[in-house]
C-alpha cells in the first residue's frame, strides 16, 4: 500500500491543488491529510465556505480517481463545524472522517485522533489536559469555544479543562485495531521525547500521553502535525519509538508531504516549491 501524507494545510488551496496533482502522478491507495485542514485565523464565515464548497469539490475528485482521502478537523478548525464536515465526507465513497475513529483499507487500520493538549492561544476547541497530572501554562489572550454566534468566552478556563477528559483518558478509548503492527495512527498532536515538537523558540510542547501511549502499543506507523516548524528546528521528522517509526512532515514553505511505502517500508520526505512570476 502507499500512501501521501499531508498536514497543517490551514486552507492555503495552492497546497491543496498541488497535493492532488501528486496524487495523480503518485497514484497512492490513500492520501492522509492529517489536521487543521481551514482558513485559520479568519472570519468564521470562511471556514463554513472552505468547508461546504472547497472541500466538497476537492474530496470529489479524489472519490472519482478511486482514491482514499482520509482527514479530521484540528485544533485550528472550529468544532462547531465538525456536523458540517461530517456531511460532506459521507457525501463520498472514498473519503473518511477519521476522528477518533478506525477505517480498515487493504487490512491496514487507520486509526485517528485530533485533540491537542492546551496551547496559549485563544481558541479551545479541541484542548485538554494532557494527564491528570498536567498544569495550565500562561495563558496568552482570553479562552473560548466556538459557537454559532462566533465565540463563547470561558471565565475559569482551568476549571473547564479539569472537567474534560485528558489527552491520555481521550486516547484509552479509541477504538482498538485487531493488529496493532498493521495499524497506523494519525494522531494530530505530537509526541513528546522524540524532537517531533520543537517550537522556533526551542520550547518542546510535545505530549507525554501521546508518547507513553505509542510506546505501549507499537502500531507500524504515528503520524503527526501541529508544530509546522519542528523538522526544520530539530532537524528530525521520522524518529522510531521501539518499533513505531514516527512521522512529522512539518509545513512550512511550500508544501511539504511525506510517501510511503507500507509493503517496502519506505517513507520520504518531500518539498514542493510554489514558483512565482
Amino acid at each position: 500500500m502507499k500512501i501521501i501524507y499531508v498536514t497543517d494545510l490551514h486552507g492555503d488551496k495552492w497546497k491543496y491543488e498541488q497535493l492532488y496533482k501528486l496524487a495523480l502522478f503518485f497514484k497512492p491507495d490513500v492520501v492522509i491529510n492529517g489536521g487543521d485542514l481551514l482558513p485559520a485565523g479568519r472570519e468564521i464565515a470562511e471556514q463554513e465556505l472552505f468547508v461546504s464548497e472547497y472541500l466538497s469539490e476537492h474530496f470529489s475528485k479524489y472519490d472519482k480517481a478511486g482514491i482514499y482521502y482520509l482527514c479530521c478537523l484540528a485544533n485550528d478548525d472550529r468544532r462547531i463545524f465538525d456536523q458540517l464536515f461530517e456531511k460532506i465526507c459521507c457525501k463520498f465513497i472514498h473519503i473518511k472522517n477519521i476522528a477518533q475513529r478506525k477505517i480498515e483499507i487493504k487490512n491496514y487500520e487507520f486509526l485517528g485522533f485530533n485533540l491537542v493538549v492546551d496551547y496559549p492561544f485563544r481558541l479551545k476547541d479541541r484542548c485538554r489536559k494532557d494527564n491528570e497530572n498536567y498544569k495550565i501554562g500562561q495563558q496568552y489572550g482570553e479562552a473560548f469555544l466556538s459557537a454559532p454566534n462566533g465565540i463563547m468566552a470561558i471565565a475559569d478556563w482551568e476549571s473547564y479543562i479539569s472537567s474534560l477528559p485528558t489527552i491520555k483518558d481521550e486516547l484509552n478509548r479509541l477504538p482498538k485495531p485487531a493488529n496493532f503492527k498493521k495499524s497506523i495512527y494519525v494522531i494530530h498532536m505530537p509526541p513528546s521525547k522524540l524532537g517531533l515538537d520543537v517550537c522556533s523558540d526551542m520550547r518542546k510542547v510535545g505530549s507525554d500521553a501521546v508518547y507513553n501511549f505509542l510506546k505501549k502499543q507499537q502500531p507500524l506507523i504515528s503520524l503527526h502535525g501541529h508544530i509546522h516548524e519542528s523538522p526544520e528546528i530539530s532537524g528530525k521528522w521520522c524518529p522510531k519509538l521501539g518499533k513505531t517509526v514516527c512521522i512529522q512532515p512539518g509545513q512550512m514553505r511550500g508544501l511539504t508531504y511525506v510517501t510511503i511505502d507500507l509493503e517496502k517500508m519506505k517513507y520520504e520526505r518531500n518539498l514542493k516549491v510554489q514558483e512565482w512570476g
